[in-house]
C-alpha cells in the first residue's frame, strides 16, 4: 500500500465501522469479527448523520489520513449515514441498511441504494454485516494480496461447509 506521502511501507489493512445507533452493535457483531478473523484491523464507532452530522463529515474528511482503507456504515430507517460519509471521503464505503420496525428495513435499503451520481455507496443485504465485512476484505484484496489468499481459503470453506450439509441430508435420505 501507499501512505499519504506516497512512499511504499507495509501496513495493516484498516477498516472504519459506522454505525448509527449503538443498538446497531448486535448487527455488526458478525461485521467486525469477520474482519479480525482475516486480520483487518477495525475502528468501531457509532455516529449519526442527523445527530452529530458534524462529527461524521469529520470521521469521513480524515478517514484517509487516519489510515483507514474502506468505511463500512449501516444505519436504519432514513439511513443516511453511508451517503454522508461517502459524501465527505474519497475512500470506498459500504452501507448496511439495518431491519426497521417500522418498514422491516426497506426503508433503510432504498435511503442507502438510491444514492445520486457521483457518490458510490455499495450496498450489502438488510442486516447483512458479514456480506459488508467480506465486500471490504476483497476490496482490501486488491492492495493486500495476502487478503486474496485468505479469501481463497475462507471460499473453500464455505464449499466443504455446503457439502458436509449436502452428505449429511444424503444419509439422512437413505434412512427413510
Amino acid at each position: 500500500m501507499v501512505n499519504k506521502n506516497d512512499s511504499k511501507v507495509s501496513k495493516i489493512p484498516k477498516v472504519a465501522v459506522v454505525m448509527g445507533s449503538d443498538s446497531d452493535f448486535a448487527v455488526l457483531k458478525g461485521c467486525i469479527k469477520l474482519l479480525k478473523q482475516f486480520e483487518v484491523e477495525v475502528s468501531v464507532s457509532v455516529c449519526s448523520a442527523h445527530r452529530t452530522p458534524d462529527k461524521a463529515a469529520e470521521l469521513a474528511k480524515s478517514a484517509e489520513e487516519d489510515g483507514f482503507d474502506v468505511i463500512i456504515a449501516a444505519a436504519g430507517k432514513a439511513a443516511h449515514l453511508p451517503g454522508v460519509l461517502a459524501a465527505y471521503t474519497p475512500l470506498p464505503v459500504i452501507g448496511i441498511p439495518i431491519k426497521s420496525s417500522t418498514l422491516d428495513g426497506l426503508d433503510s435499503l432504498l435511503s442507502i441504494v438510491q444514492m445520486p451520481s457521483g457518490i458510490p455507496v455499495a450496498t450489502v443485504a438488510i442486516d447483512g454485516a458479514e456480506n459488508a465485512a467480506l465486500l471490504a476484505v476483497q476490496i482490501l484484496s486488491v492492495g493486500y494480496t495476502e487478503l486474496r489468499d485468505k479469501m481463497k481459503e475462507y471460499k473453500k470453506k464455505l464449499a466443504k461447509k455446503v457439502e458436509d450439509k449436502n452428505e449429511a441430508l444424503q444419509q439422512k435420505l437413505r434412512e427413510i
